[in-house]
């Protein structure tokens, strides 16, 4: 017989099944011992195969875990030193293999290199499928207590955090990116932490588990590392270490590792300094983070510098005043659906034996909620294992003794349920099976006779919890928010204290909430209709109410927001975005309070919202060159013209909705947010022109040395962009090359090849894809307008505009500025424009011409409705009629006064002296209001040019308009726009005056 541990043949074993499944395993397992390599001991194969007590329990790995079994069958020899040495040895063993991985470069026989990536991969998948067959063993024996399997489980995941994190410091030290201060022992004093969290925390890991870590560094502990590069360096050690752990290979995986539980995580890189976690968890930290952070301790890396971040946010987790209303507020749905007596029984098919009714989470929950209450003043709660804080909470005397015995044995009871389920199939899962044979074999894994008699003594365990858990809540309310009050929308009838509590936050027909709620809750739309959909939305429901209650108009506000839901294709994504950054619920009521066009753009693409949680959402907007940067990587990425238009679309989307939260916000200002707006559209039309000239020139070719630059006009050409400006542009090619025809399988002249070429750029941008379109493009400022080429030589360009153009084209030439193309060219047609805007002319004519335009845009667009501010008369036409009708009769005597942005021309005017201040700071003043108002209305609402918008404002967006205003009430906005306009309009009299007036 087999020198077998002596506690296996003492041990008591499931039952094995008499499958066919188990006689195919035993004839592979007889074949695989066969081919073991053993000179040492000629018997070992027969004692292998034959000893009775091995058998047995080969024989119940092999009836009912498929993942077992291929642990044995692929590593037999480890299976014999199990065998003999026994399980808590053998994880000894395999622990101590991993913390003794080596560190330096030796090239000792037999002495890996800990930067050795594929050598330390390996390393730790092997030691990981001995340990998962150890412990197994250990826990179906009985030979390991849950204690010592989840010891084992989370000193394994310690251990190879350990040698992951040594190993990709190591290499960051041997590329030159980092210096190490103990090269022998990367790890000490390195600055740089793995914090575990959740099941790894407290030390409590189930078999298949996740492991949650938070990446973090310390830049006053890290060295040979400048501050500017420091981020980049451990985003690359967290990587490396976290592609060592769940990366699958041949040798299958460590551990998957989930990064999610760090500050802030769609908005924050995988590796986080101190500071900048610091400052989140003081400012933003929310009370479900409170409670992850109760099992936060160090498990690799700088264990000092992590302990003593640790010790920095013990105020944060452990408050002395909170109280169950903030508690209440991190686990709504459980409140909801548990906090109560009676109800449907559980049923044992298919029930969870985690998140379900009496399960694992409610047990951490009740110790993890009276902790998170006392432990701010009983420092002996502060601990994480959940049965030491059961332990704790009775000699603290907040649990009866009876109390604690009885979760205990439910706890270590559901846990021994939890392993034999991930046993089978490595598979992170706590449901039982919902079919009879599925129940019948589990409950023979763990050794019950029959499954009746499993599901007898399981539910007399949930029930146990479920009464403790009920317990706990008895006084408090189901679903309450800080002011106290019930939210409960199930059930056929409404729930009166709910009525109340909804008119308490501010809604005045709550009856109608109500309604829609529980109609949402019943998968009344797409969005709502898994329920993990429903059970996210319940969480995050007093939340919701709460923000959307702090608006103006709750009502208006609320029905925006049931018809954007109602809008939603899905709404997992969306409402697990929202339930991991619960800011966004307050940014979604603003968007639906104060910018219902906004609010229909996010309910088409809701997507839009990831946005919203990159990392540089709070960021200033990028210059033109990280714009191009970032727009240029994208669509490197793409092989076909159409995935470069979707790109681009997809890309200018998110960055205009960018630009409009953050001006709706008041991040950035309205000046800010048309420069930001002007440079998008710029980025999107350079990057995208190389691809429409690759695509054109594989059928038409090219004419050497020549290509065509695009010039903007308008409100691109000023940086004065808008949410909804179109585009003006004009397209320009120098036209002096000997080549006359294009070189392509199908030549084109010149003109017609840069015509033809023009027309594919305008449908580029304007043509509709999946996408949506980029902009609409207006040519009609080209030379000759609408009855001139789409695109034109350099000397056609001079030569009209020399000769031939009418005043207001060369008002508009004011703002005309090459954005893309070759750089020689764009200063060409710079210099072309400034040399036209110096020409001298007639100041009577100018200014009668002047004159006779806006009169007759007056004409055709005239206005008395004071929204429609641009061409309100003392709006912005008339604002920008006097800035050019100034720049175009000064211009030859002085040229510094040229500026294709409106607020720089003015103060070049000014200073020039053609400005008297008085007039300047009308101006100044009236630009700023208009452009406010403007570029806000565009962003809520759908305009019309003349009438203004075009349905009535909602009562959010008039307080933010008589914030932007600087006055109190939505009334004294229209004063001011009022006394604003007859100010332009006075001006714009006396400066350029009317045609027919016969004013000086």
């Amino acid at each position: 017989m087999l020198d077998l541990f002596p506690d296996f043949r003492r041990a008591s074993f499931p039952r094995s099944a008499d499958s066919d499944r188990l006689r195919t395993n035993l004839d592979r397992w007889h074949d695989a011992c066969a081919n073991l390599n053993n000179t040492q001991d000629s018997g070992v194969v027969e004692r292998l195969t034959d000893d009775p007590d091995v058998l047995r329990l080969l024989s119940v790995l092999f009836s009912y875990s498929p993942y077992l079994t291929a642990l044995c069958l692929t590593d037999p020899e480890s299976v014999l030193r199990l065998l003999t040495q026994g399980p808590a040895r053998y994880v000894e063993e395999q622990l101590h293999e991993i913390r003794t991985l080596h560190v330096t470069d030796d090239t000792t026989p037999g002495k890996m290199p800990i930067t050795d990536k594929n050598g330390v991969s390996r390393a730790l998948r092997v030691a990981k499928r001995r340990v998962a067959l150890s412990v197994a063993c250990g826990d179906i024996t009985g030979l390991l207590s849950l204690d010592q399997v989840t010891g084992a489980l989370s000193d394994f995941a310690d251990a190879s955090l350990q040698a992951a994190t040594r190993s990709a410091l190591a290499q960051m030290a041997a590329a030159g990116r980092l210096e190490l201060r103990h090269p022998e022992d990367p790890e000490l004093d390195s600055g740089f932490v793995v914090i575990a969290m959740g099941k790894l925390g407290g030390r409590e890991l189930n078999y298949s588990s996740d492991i949650d870590i938070i990446s973090l560094f310390d830049p006053d502990r890290v060295s040979g590392c400048d501050r500017e590069n420091m981020q980049k360096v451990f985003v690359r050690v967290t990587r490396e270490l976290v592609r060592l752990m769940d990366e699958r290979t041949a040798d299958g995986y460590v551990f998957r590792t989930d990064l999610r539980l760090r500050p802030d995580p769609g908005a924050t890189p995988i590796s986080v300094s101190f500071p900048t976690a610091e400052v989140y968890y003081e400012s933003q930290g929310q009370n479900w983070e409170r409670a992850a952070m109760i099992k936060a301790r160090p498990a690799a890396g700088d264990i000092d510098a992590g302990t003593e971040f640790l010790d920095w946010l013990t105020p944060f987790v452990w408050r002395k005043n909170l109280d169950f209303a903030a508690i209440q507020d991190i686990h709504s749905i459980k409140r909801q659906i548990n906090a109560h007596r009676g109800g449907d029984a559980v049923a044992v098919p298919g029930h969870n034996i985690k998140l379900g009714r009496g399960g694992i989470r409610e047990i951490e929950f009740f110790a993890q909620t009276q902790q998170l209450i006392w432990g701010g003043r009983l420092s002996n709660l502060r601990v994480a294992p959940t049965l030491k804080a059961l332990d704790q909470l009775v000699l603290s005397g907040q649990v009866e003794p009876k109390v604690r015995d009885e979760l205990s044995a439910a706890y270590a009871f559901l846990r021994r349920v939890e392993h034999r389920l991930q046993m089978i199939n490595d598979e992170q899962t706590q449901t039982l099976p919902s079919d009879p044979p599925g129940l019948k074999r589990i409950a023979e894994f763990l050794g019950y006779e029959a499954p009746e008699a499993f599901a007898e003594e399981l539910l007399s365990h949930l029930r146990t919890v479920e009464g403790h858990y009920a317990d706990l809540f008895e006084d408090s309310p189901d679903l309450g928010v800080d002011m106290g009050g019930n939210l409960v929308f199930t059930g056929s009838e409404s729930d009166p204290d709910t009525l109340k509590t909804l008119g308490d936050l501010g809604f005045e027909q709550p009856e109608t909430v109500d309604a829609a709620i529980r109609g949402w809750h019943h998968g009344r739309y797409r969005a709502t209709r898994s329920v993990r959909a429903r059970e996210l939305l319940t969480e995050m429901m007093p939340r919701l109410l709460q923000c959307i209650g702090a608006t103006p108009d709750p009502d208006t506000t609320f029905k925006k927001f049931d018809e954007f839901l109602e809008g939603l294709p899905a709404g997992i994504q969306l409402f697990s975005m929202i339930h991991t950054h619960p800011g966004l619920l307050d940014l979604l009521a603003e968007v639906m309070g104060e910018a219902p066009r906004l609010a229909d753009i996010l309910s088409r693409r809701p997507s839009l919202l990831d946005a919203v949680l990159s990392s540089d959402f709070l960021n200033r907007p990028d210059a033109m060159l990280g714009l191009t940067r970032d727009l240029e990587t994208r669509v490197a990425r793409e092989t076909s013209f159409e995935g470069v238009l979707d790109t681009t679309r997809r890309w200018t989307n998110d960055r205009r909705f960018i630009v409009g939260l953050q001006s709706l916000k008041g991040i950035i200002d309205p000046p800010t947010a048309a420069w930001a707006l002007s440079g998008v559209a710029e980025t999107a039309l350079a990057v995208i022109k190389p691809a429409v000239e690759r695509e054109f020139a594989e059928r038409h070719g090219s004419i050497r040395g020549e290509t065509f630059c695009t010039v903007a006009l308008g409100k691109l050409g000023g940086h004065e962009m808008t949410p909804t400006s179109d585009l003006d542009l004009v397209f320009i090619y120098p036209g002096e090359s000997d080549q006359t025809e294009s070189d392509g399988k199908r030549p084109l002249s010149r003109t017609h090849y840069f015509a033809r070429l023009g027309q594919r750029y305008i449908n580029a941008i304007s043509v509709p894809t999946s996408e949506g379109i980029l902009y609409e493009v207006d040519m009609r400022l080209r030379p000759s307008g609408n009855a001139g080429p789409i695109a034109c030589s350099m000397s056609a360009f001079e030569t009209y505009h020399e000769k031939e153009a009418w005043t207001w084209e060369r008002m508009a030439l004011t703002r005309a500025r090459p954005i893309n193309g070759p750089a020689p060219l764009k200063r060409r047609i710079a210099a072309a424009i400034r040399k036209i805007l110096m020409m001298p002319t007639d100041s009577e004519v100018l200014r009668k011409d002047v004159a006779d335009m806006r009169k007759r845009i007056d004409d055709a667009h005239h206005t008395e409705h004071l929204w429609s501010i641009k061409h309100l008369r003392g709006g912005l036409v008339d604002l920008e009629f006097i800035v050019q009708y100034l720049q175009l009769r000064y211009a030859a005597e002085n040229p510094d006064i040229l500026s294709t942005n409106t607020w720089r021309a003015i103060r070049n005017l000014e200073d020039a002296g053609y400005l008297s201040p008085s007039d300047a700071a009308c101006l100044k003043q009236a630009l700023d209001l208009w452009q406010s108002l403007q570029s806000q209305l565009h962003l809520s609402l759908t305009m019309d040019p003349d009438s203004g918008p075009k349905v009535r404002m909602p009562e959010a967006l008039r307080v933010h308009l008589a914030k932007l205003g600087g006055v109190e009430s939505f009334d004294d906005v229209e004063k001011i726009i009022r006394a604003t306009s007859g100010d332009v309009f006075e001006t714009f009299r006396r400066i350029v005056g009317e045609p027919a007036s016969g004013e000086d």
